[in-house]
């Protein structure tokens, strides 16, 4: 009778109570082994597994503690892998440190640029993938407004340290900068390499998608021209305030305009860009490698980290353009788009060679528009807020090389096909901006070193030539082929 209650129970009253040895899989009860450990024997008709656990019951309370702090540390481990050591573009993360061991150690302004550069472009791509992994556990309201928000931090972040700084024209110009390097780079790129691959045919997307877009961008260039022919014909109703006004008009406007073509997204039959990006993610059958609650606190120290690395990257940009010997609209305007934009162009690319290019076109122009009716418009308010004349007068060279650059896409898009051959056409005409913005004579420059150099010759503080010739070094750089006499 005994021995049927402890088969039925599985339990056993241990001799010595400091240890428990389980014992396989047979047919009886053993009481007393010559061991002095109890012992439990069942039986498994279908398989017989000898299988043997031996625990010292004494330390099982120290044993547990032991395995949450274990659990804690592999799942800490597990998240810090999957997030810096899951892409290949995360060597550069190191530059990151260097940058700000360069800065504290030396004033070598142009490797601080460089390494703070490097050191962004692997933190803005897991910020998208953050951002992504967080997307799988919301719906597609919060997942397009996640999008909207955090695809292009890393120009909104660098836009507002420029600003904080009074470099407005520096800002001016990375957001430029970043909608040319999309709409030509980008785009270009995938529409190359997509042609490249699958030459033996048209590659086709929806083009109806593409002329809304398009559509926007245009939207985007009647904001920033307006405010830059007020500007340029002196007709202004008041001088140097209708000009910002407007400008801040327009600015609201485009952000009611974005929120509207996000609902209408969202509500309309159609799938959109941001919905086929999801179907292609369920296509290859991806899924969350984080938790939701991992993803809110990667967003949020990835974040940190850009906004400490632009820091160094802003405040080194004026003393790299002279060491390098790079006017400063080129490097706003070609360099620094790179860092936001190679999340977007590695993505880009391989959606192309995959034969999505919805998905393709989908981040190249709707991280331009995204850039021109959000980011913009946003840094304007932000401006309006802090008590920064943020305009949206981008000045007439720049203004036209935008107007000319929608009007080419828009011309190669609008038959809803694709092949290497337009692919090239965009990339030459992004060369033919770089090299334009190379040789281009900033007229906002011009007048502030002008000013400056004046004013201090008048207030006497050149005590040197060698002062003399640092201000010379800075006008001369923006007046290439101007003659200082």
């Amino acid at each position: 009778m005994l021995t049927n209650t402890f088969q039925l129970l599985g339990l056993v009253t241990m001799r010595n109570s400091n240890t428990l040895r389980i014992i396989g899989f047979n047919s009886r009860l053993e009481m007393g082994t010559p061991d002095g450990k109890s012992a439990i024997e069942l039986t498994d008709d279908s398989r017989a597994v000898p299988v043997s656990t031996t625990r010292n019951l004494s330390s099982l309370k120290s044993n547990s503690e032991d395995f949450g702090t274990n659990y804690i540390w592999r799942l800490v481990l597990s998240s810090i892998k999957a997030a810096f050591f899951s892409d290949k573009i995360s060597f550069l993360l190191p530059c990151g440190p260097l940058a700000m061991l360069v800065d504290q150690l030396s004033q070598r302004h142009g490797w601080v640029f460089l390494l703070s550069l490097l050191g962004i472009i692997p933190l803005a791509e897991r910020l998208g993938w953050a951002t992504e992994q967080l997307v799988f556990y919301t719906g597609p309201t919060v997942g397009s407004l996640l999008n909207a928000t955090f695809g292009n931090a890393t120009e909104l972040i660098i836009s507002l340290f420029a600003m904080k700084q009074g470099m407005l024209r520096l800002v001016q110009q990375s957001l430029l900068g970043s909608i040319l390097s999309n709409l030509l780079l980008v785009l270009g790129c995938a529409l190359f390499s997509g042609g490249i691959v699958h030459r033996n045919k048209e590659q086709i997307f929806n083009k109806s998608n593409a002329g809304m877009n398009m559509g926007l961008l245009l939207m985007a260039v009647m904001g920033l021209l307006f405010p830059a022919l007020l500007h340029e014909t002196q007709t202004e109703l008041q001088i140097g305030t209708s000009e910002l006004l407007l400008s801040r008009f327009c600015s609201c406007i485009m952000l009611i305009a974005y929120a509207i073509y996000i609902f209408f997204q969202l509500t309309n039959q159609k799938q959109d860009y941001s919905t086929i990006k999801e179907d292609g993610r369920q296509d290859d059958e991806e899924s969350a490698e984080i938790s939701k609650w991992e993803s809110v606190i990667w967003l949020g120290l990835l974040t940190l980290f850009i906004s400490v690395l632009s820091e160094y990257l802003v405040n080194a940009i004026e003393g790299a353009s002279v060491a390098m010997d790079v006017p400063v609209a080129f490097i706003g305007v070609v360099l620094l788009p790179v860092v936001g934009n190679a999340a977007e162009h590695a993505s880009a690319i391989i959606f192309a060679i995959k034969d999505k290019l919805d998905i393709s076109l989908g981040v190249a122009i709707g991280s331009s528009t995204q850039i021109s009716m959000f980011v913009m418009p946003f840094c304007v308010v932000i401006g309006w807020m802090i008590g920064s004349p943020m305009d949206l007068n981008f000045q007439l060279f720049e203004t036209s090389i935008l107007f000319m650059t929608v009007l080419v896409v828009a011309f190669m898009l609008q038959e809803g096909t694709s092949n290497y051959f337009k692919g090239l056409m965009l990339l030459f005409c992004y060369m033919i901006v770089a090299a334009s913005f190379f040789v281009h004579i900033d007229p906002v420059s011009i007048r502030e070193l002008s000013l400056l150099f004046v004013t201090l010759c008048h207030l006497g503080l050149f005590w040197s030539f060698e002062s003399i010739d640092l201000v010379l070094q800075k006008i001369t750089l923006n007046i290439r082929s101007f003659r200082i006499t």
